[in-house]
């Protein structure tokens, strides 16, 4: 561990311009690594020293992330604008660069969430000291403000930077404008948005397109479809992803017709403008979300005409819908056609007796469930799991049992559920089941969870299984049962 030498140290600190070190920064130092140590001890000698960062390219140690993790942790409590200048200066050398990981460690151990003003009062000790900042050190600041999505605070930075004669790139008007825009303050982002054609900074794509979605988001469609007409004059050609921001606006806002003609022009243009299968589940989702999912029947056509293959996603949307308002007979068809594009039928009917259970139809979800294993599919894990913890719950649990016993999928289904079927096997005294179950346990490695263990050990007892019966009873070396719960 680097240690300065403590006479040293008390002896600096007789300068009128060095702090007085107390026992704890000496403790800092002592458990500090040997670069941690040097930087710290560096810091702490000239940190009320005019321009300290001037100074510290002369120390030698390695800067590295763990470096400036380590001097975050030590010191951001007790001295976070000195720590805020180092993490600012150590954001601008040539042989480190900051990670988002490090932009979060920064702004949540120097607390700008809860203390913005720390960023404010390090600006304006540059300014007090005359120190010459740089594009670059503001832009150090502004990624901390994007990390805390301050959209005040970052459009404060940008117009200190202007005060302090540096001119920000588009890159750094991106940063504001994209916080301003997930702020919902469209008037102040297009005043920006204006503002760099007047000093000869060009949008870009990530800036319209960050507007577009933006103005889209809060419903005003003509300046968003205006935009993306204007920035082809910027040499910015529209692509899906533009597109898409705007059809999301325009189903939220305008008219699934509106949406149906953005999807053909996509369509039409093609190249880097033709929709995919995201563009497609947008529109699907918003006829579902207006109970209008037959309607929404007509985009399959389209996308097989474009060649675009539906995913899970939008068919178990789809499907949800036309359950929704009793088109299950139409859901079907949906299933037939898709699965000769390449979804499953396991995936599918797994999707439609979700619906069913979700929009109150148990009965008939639990028929299509005992039909999916009758034919051979394989209903995914949520799927079993719903079923037969409703069958439980119902207190149905031989039911519940001979589905898991019938189920080529048993190994994912909840845990917690063969525990509530073994409880409940051995209280109806369905002694045969309750063995074969934990025997099924045993073999899936599942482990027994509940407060019935006794009721368990002793239902076992009774019908011969004094082997599976002493494994309940005492921690298993597999951990496959366990009495942990028993109190």
């Amino acid at each position: 561990m680097f240690l300065p030498s403590i006479s040293r140290l008390f002896a600096d600190s007789k300068s009128v311009n060095k702090p007085i070190f107390s026992l704890k920064l000496v403790h800092l130092l002592s458990t500090s690594s040997s670069s941690a140590g040097e930087f710290l001890s560096h810091l702490l000698n000239n940190k009320n020293v005019s321009g300290m960062e001037r100074t510290l390219s002369s120390v030698r140690s390695k800067l590295d992330a763990r470096c400036v993790d380590e001097i975050l942790e030590k010191c951001a409590v007790d001295d976070p604008q000195m720590c805020l200048r180092f993490f600012i200066w150590a954001g601008l050398q040539s042989s480190y660069r900051h990670s988002s990981y490090m932009y979060s460690r920064a702004y949540k151990l120097l607390g700008v969430d809860s203390k913005p003003q720390i960023i404010r009062d390090a600006i304006e000790a540059y300014r007090l000291q005359k120190y010459v900042t740089s594009a670059k050190m503001f832009k150090v600041v502004l990624n901390l403000c994007r990390e805390g999505k301050d959209a005040t605070l970052g459009l404060w930075v940008l117009r200190k930077m202007k005060e302090s004669n540096c001119r920000p790139d588009t890159i750094m008007y991106n940063v504001v404008i994209r916080l301003l825009c997930e702020k919902g303050d469209m008037d102040e982002a297009m005043g920006l948005m204006r503002e760099m054609d007047l000093i000869d900074v060009h949008p870009d794509m990530i800036t319209y397109v960050v507007m577009i979605k933006g103005l889209s988001e809060v419903g005003r469609l003509e300046e968003a479809c205006g935009l993306t007409k204007a920035m082809r004059g910027h040499g910015c050609i529209p692509n899906t992803v533009t597109y898409s921001a705007l059809l999301d606006g325009i189903c939220r806002f305008g008219s699934l017709e509106r949406a149906l003609e953005l999807l053909r022009e996509m369509e039409k243009v093609g190249g880097q403008c033709k929709p995919n299968v995201v563009s497609y589940t947008t529109v699907v989702q918003n006829f579902v979300e207006k109970c209008q999912a037959i309607e929404a029947l007509s985009i399959l056509d389209q996308m097989r005409d474009f060649g675009c293959k539906p995913n899970r996603v939008l068919i178990s949307t789809l499907i949800h819908g036309l359950c929704k308002e009793g088109h299950v007979e139409e859901a079907h068809k949906v299933i037939d056609r898709v699965a000769k594009s390449g979804i499953s039928y396991d995936s599918c009917y797994s999707s439609l007796v979700l619906s069913l259970f979700r929009i109150g139809k148990v009965e008939q979800a639990e028929m299509f469930f005992r039909r999916m294993l009758t034919g051979g599919l394989k209903p995914d894990s949520f799927t079993s799991s719903t079923i037969i913890r409703w069958l439980c719950q119902q207190n149905r649990i031989l039911d519940g049992y001979c589905l898991i016993e019938q189920s080529a999928s048993v190994s994912s289904i909840d845990s917690d559920i063969y525990s509530i079927l073994m409880a409940g096997l051995c209280e109806a005294n369905h002694l045969v089941e309750a063995a074969k179950l934990a025997h099924l346990m045993v073999d899936k490695r599942i482990q027994f969870k509940g407060p019935c263990v006794k009721n368990v050990i002793e239902c076992l007892r009774r019908c011969g299984k004094e082997d599976l019966a002493s494994s309940i009873g005492k921690p298993s070396e597999k951990g496959f049962f366990s009495n942990s719960f028993a109190h």
